[in-house]
């Protein structure tokens, strides 16, 4: 039990690390791809030393390479979506990832959700899109379409330890690798380097993505993926407001409402879950 509480604890840490990408992301004037890039090769150095303290082998196999396509189109998408649509827009679009997690979950690894899954993770995308129901668009936009494509890459992010003969840093370490050299190109072409874009990628490279990074792996060693892709549901609450306040893109006023309902639905979710698993543990004793 406290390999899973602290499994827990690390990917909320990290969920609260991602949500500084919003923000970030707006404040930085150049392109989405251009920003994945110069984002993702600070990461690898962060990413880089950890696989050398710890000294983690890397490993690339073709399930290793599907989760680096599963991290790469996180990084890649949402980095796009955040510059062609709201922040709020972006984030809410992304975080239907606890629905593809279950999906995913059913057809590829014949796992079927429970009653609380299914209610927690229903729970959770209503208040979510309750938080963000006066700016939420739903038209077809191209931004719309990035933010729904980062939602099911992210969901495979949470799967990385369930594919066979899988590694979840190495296949984070493999997806920044595509991100920096796909999106270094256009980072060359930018011209305006102020010192606010400067700091802001280095926070986005160093903590955003890559200590980031670092705690989810840790974290999905022990914690289920519904359960950790519905605990980041704090992610989703927490990246508009500070879009919205530092940035001054407005959030409505069932923002409060909106975010009450997902930090009750993740806080009673992981009570009922971490009951649940005691009464199953003395049974089985």
């Amino acid at each position: 039990m406290k390999k899973e509480r602290r499994g827990t604890l690390f990917v909320f840490l990290a969920a609260l690390l991602y949500s500084v990408g919003g923000l970030c992301i707006k404040v930085i004037p150049w392109g989405g791809m251009a920003i994945n890039g110069g984002r993702t090769a600070i990461a690898l150095v962060v990413i880089g030393t950890y696989l050398a303290v710890t000294r983690h082998r890397l490993k690339l196999n073709r399930w290793v390479l599907l989760g680096a396509l599963a991290v790469f189109g996180t990084n890649a998408f949402f980095s796009l979506a955040n510059k062609m649509t709201t922040a709020a827009n972006a984030i809410v679009l992304q975080f239907t990832a606890p629905i593809f997690v279950i999906v995913f979950s059913g057809v590829f690894f014949r796992r079927q959700p429970d009653k609380l899954d299914l209610g927690a993770c229903a729970a959770v995308f209503g208040g979510i899109l309750f938080f963000f129901l006066d700016s939420l668009e739903m038209g077809g936009g191209a931004g719309n379409a990035m933010a729904l494509l980062a939602g099911v890459s992210y969901a495979g992010v949470f799967l990385l330890n369930d594919l066979p003969d899988s590694d979840a840093i190495s296949s984070v370490f493999w997806g920044d690798v595509l991100s920096a050299l796909t999106g270094l190109p256009f980072l060359f072409r930018e011209t305006e380097f102020t010192a606010t874009a400067l700091v802001s990628l280095v926070i986005l490279g160093a903590f955003q993505v890559g200590v980031a990074y670092v705690l989810l792996c840790i974290g999905l060693k022990t914690t289920p993926p519904v359960t950790a892709s519905l605990i980041s549901g704090i992610e989703p609450v927490l990246n508009p407001v500070l879009v919205a306040v530092f940035y001054k893109e407005s959030v409505g006023r069932f923002a409060l409402v909106g975010a009450g309902i997902v930090i009750a639905s993740v806080l009673v979710y992981n009570v009922l879950k971490s009951r649940k698993s005691t009464i199953n543990s003395v049974e089985t004793v």
